[in-house]
């Protein structure tokens, strides 16, 4: 079975509000706080793109480059390639912001030694493109992106964390940890087994 994983706030965890609070403490900026939890740079403080787009560009790549894997997340997918799945690490991180984002993926996955058979940046359909590949199964903390993909027939689990606890009922599958995400994981496996001819 082919399974896709998200990297960031799935197989990471990143500290948006920390590197964006040190860097306009250190500027001497106005903004000020919205959502520590946040998912989403622009969210966390009360500032535009452009702004943060700034930040990245001026060493704020660091919140995803030095961001730590989540607790389990290499040990399940080594586990689920030994057990025969694909693993393909699908993000939607782009060239704006990474500057090349699948190199700037490879190398945080290699450093951390999570495991993977292939790697997909700049993907804003990730629904589709798991229809597109044959990939039965998404994981993603998006809750949008999981809704997208459920919706043209993907099983997709939910990375549940602080930014989208509020939406984790909208997704039929996921897990606050790397546990709970394998479990969700081999159920649909079973499933998809038990469905096939």
């Amino acid at each position: 079975m082919k399974i896709a994983v998200d990297i960031d706030d799935t197989l990471n965890i990143v500290d948006r509000a920390g590197y964006a609070g040190a860097y306009i403490a250190r500027k001497g900026l106005p903004f000020r706080l919205k959502d520590a939890h946040s998912n989403q740079f622009v969210n966390v403080y009360d500032w535009t793109l452009d702004d943060v787009l700034e930040f990245v560009h001026d060493g704020g790549i660091t919140a995803f480059t030095d961001a730590p894997a989540r607790k389990g997340a290499a040990e399940t997918l080594a586990a689920w390639r030994a057990a025969g799945h694909e693993v393909i690490v699908l993000t939607a991180r782009v060239a704006e912001w990474f500057g090349n984002p699948e190199k700037l993926s490879r190398d945080w996955l290699e450093k951390r030694r999570i495991p993977y058979d292939a790697i997909v940046a700049s993907c804003a359909d990730k629904g589709g493109y798991c229809v597109g590949h044959g990939i039965p199964v998404l994981i993603d903390d998006n809750p949008d992106t999981c809704l997208a993909a459920q919706a043209l027939g993907v099983r997709a689990v939910l990375a549940v964390g602080r930014h989208n606890l509020s939406r984790a009922h909208e997704v039929r599958y996921g897990g606050a940890n790397w546990r709970q995400i394998d479990a969700a994981v081999r159920h649909i496996a079973a499933l998809l087994a038990r469905t096939q001819p």
